[in-house]
């Protein structure tokens, strides 16, 4: 299988190709590049792995939560592609591809007592949060659902008790949420951030569970309406 993955939510940019079993990736925390790098990136990738556009089975990306304009970056970029090329397409949540890595490591050590508490600085004094918790026998399913909200109202679910911390969302607001689970994190990595790589193993998952929707269906998850601070709410004069 031949799959193309974009993550592009937060301020790290990234691409990845897997074909049959391997991925290879472009990753780099380049604020405000993601429109310059994306597209070489995928040309650069393609080349370098030997495969044409033609030959792709299907695009993914992270849809979110994150930031708007990299959202909708890596969504419009799907769109066009898997248009263009007739491919079916796969919207991941940028949480769930963050949490990933994580998720990993307790798969590897067999520790099903322990969940993991992905986070990303939403800005505005809030974060995007989700929990996770896995078992051997149904895998990794989301607690509840993903939320936007100040760190200190976020209530970790009951069960499990411990949690993996990963995600800029820790480090925001002072560590509010840092300090708001301290009592339940076993650990923590407050610089993680999502990477495509990340993105295209779930994807590969998803489309052979058939989950796989025409690239017009996947749609930014951006779980916040309101993007910027008044000049009140910032504590500015009106003009």
């Amino acid at each position: 299988m031949k799959l193309l993955a974009l993550e592009t939510a937060t301020e790290a940019c990234s691409v990845a190709l897997h074909v049959d079993g391997e991925t290879i990736e472009h990753f780099e925390i380049a604020p405000r590049r993601h429109a310059e790098l994306l597209l070489p990136w995928i040309g650069e990738l393609l080349a370098q792995a030997g495969v044409a556009r033609s030959q792709l089975d299907a695009i993914a990306c992270g849809h979110g939560p994150g930031a708007f304009t990299g959202v909708r970056l890596a969504v419009a970029t799907l769109q066009g592609l898997a248009l263009a090329l007739d491919r079916p397409a796969l919207g991941i949540s940028t949480l769930h591809a963050l949490a990933r890595p994580a998720m990993r490591m307790l798969e590897a050590a067999g520790d099903t007592r322990t969940g993991v508490l992905a986070a990303i600085d939403a800005r505005m004094g809030e974060v995007y949060v989700a929990a996770f918790a896995g078992d051997a026998a149904n895998g990794w399913k989301l607690q509840g659902r993903e939320a936007v909200m100040p760190p200190e109202q976020f209530i970790a679910p009951d069960s499990p008790s411990r949690w993996q911390g990963a995600g800029t969302g820790f480090a925001a607001v002072e560590g509010a949420l840092m300090k708001r689970c301290s009592n339940a994190l076993s650990s923590m990595d407050e610089t993680a951030l999502p990477h495509a790589a990340d993105v295209a193993e779930l994807a590969v998952a998803a489309f052979l569970r058939g989950e796989a929707v025409p690239p017009e269906q996947v749609q930014p998850a951006y779980l916040r309406d309101k993007v910027a601070l008044t000049l009140a709410e910032q504590g500015k004069t009106q003009p």
